[in-house]
C-alpha cells in the first residue's frame, strides 16, 4: 500500500484481514498454562518469548500453504507494529526504536529457523533444546513440556482451514 493511500485512507490496509489472527497469537501466548505448567518465566522477556514462539508456529503453518505464504509478511508487520507500540509505551524514544525493532526481528528470524528445523523433523529433543536457548524458562527441565505443547499446537494448526486461520480460530 502506498504512503499516500495510507495517509489519505483511500485504500483498505491489507494487514487488517490478518488482525484477528494476530490477536489470537497474542491470546495463545498469554495462556497461563505456558507459565504454570510449561515453566516459561512470567516476566516481560518470557512473555515476549512466548509471543515470538507462537507467532513462529503460525508463520510456519502459513508457509506450508501456497495461498497463505505471501501473507506471512502482513502478519509479521502486525507483530512489528505491536512491538513498536510496546517499546514506545515503555518510554523508548524515537532514535532507538528502529534499532530495537531491528534486533527483535533478527532474534525472531533466528528463532524461526531453529524452530522450523525441529518442527519439520518432528524432533522433540531438538525442539526442547531450541526452546532452552530461546525461551526464558523459570525451570529449564520444563522445556520438554513446552516442546510437546508447541508440537500439539502445530498439529492443531495443520488441521485448521485457511478461513479459520484468517479468523483467528484454531482447530
Amino acid at each position: 500500500m502506498s504512503f499516500l493511500a495510507r495517509l489519505f485512507g483511500t485504500a483498505p490496509d491489507p494487514r487488517e484481514q490478518w488482525r484477528p489472527l494476530w490477536h489470537r497469537v497474542v491470546a495463545e501466548a498469554r495462556d497461563p498454562d505456558y507459565y504454570r505448567v510449561c515453566g516459561v518465566a512470567d516476566t516481560l522477556a518470557g512473555r515476549f518469548d512466548m509471543v515470538t514462539l507462537v507467532l513462529s508456529i503460525v508463520l510456519m503453518r502459513m508457509e506450508r500453504e501456497t495461498e497463505l505464504a505471501p501473507h506471512t509478511a502482513l502478519l509479521t508487520e502486525l507483530f512489528i507494529e505491536d512491538m513498536e507500540g510496546q517499546l514506545r509505551e515503555a518510554g523508548i524514544g524515537d532514535p532507538t526504536v528502529g534499532k530495537k525493532i531491528g534486533k527483535l526481528m533478527s532474534s525472531m528470524g533466528g528463532r524461526l529457523g531453529a524452530y522450523r528445523t525441529a518442527i519439520d523433523g518432528a524432533d522433540r529433543a531438538a525442539f526442547a533444546e531450541a526452546l532452552r536457548r530461546n525461551v526464558t524458562l523459570a525451570q529449564e527441565d520444563e522445556a520438554y513440556a513446552l516442546a510437546e505443547r508447541m508440537m500439539r499446537l502445530d498439529a492443531r494448526l495443520g488441521r485448521t482451514s485457511t478461513e479459520q486461520l484468517r479468523a483467528g480460530d484454531f482447530a
